[in-house]
């Protein structure tokens, strides 16, 4: 059971996404908050219904990360103009400055986690989990 790689791939992530949570809760930060932060900086504004679907959460979560980003100053929500029921989520320049903290935070526990690797494996190693997720997921 030690060996076999998909139990050696659980324990891995769940050691690496602790690891990760416990950098990101440095800034008063959960990995949600940060995910959907991230969302919104690659192609924001969003619906809280629409981040939800783009990130796999359900929507009483997204709403409560939502919230709580409104809440620390880093998301707007706003109402476009024409569409009074839609509510869109964008990133304030607060949110892009904890976005850039916590991004280079983050980063730097991926290279400690990382280091036994070489560039070149780390370049393989991402490549290989970027072919798996989406056949994992879909399992």
């Amino acid at each position: 059971m030690l060996n076999l790689t998909t139990y050696l791939l659980s324990r891995t992530g769940r050691a690496a996404r602790g690891r990760l949570a416990q950098a990101a809760a440095e800034r008063r930060l959960r990995l949600w908050h940060v995910l959907v932060m991230g969302a919104l900086e690659d192609s924001g504004p969003y619906a809280k219904r629409e981040l939800a679907e783009l990130l796999e959460i359900g929507a009483s979560d997204i709403a409560k990360t939502v919230d709580d980003l409104a809440a620390a100053g880093y998301v707007s929500c706003t109402r476009p103009a024409g569409d009074r029921r839609r509510v869109e989520a964008d990133l304030t320049p607060a949110g892009r400055a904890a976005l850039a903290e916590v991004r280079a935070d983050l980063l730097a526990v991926e290279d400690e986690l990382l280091a036994p690797l070489t560039p070149a494996e780390r370049v393989q190693f991402t490549g290989m989990l970027t072919r798996l997720h989406p056949h994992i997921a879909g399992c």
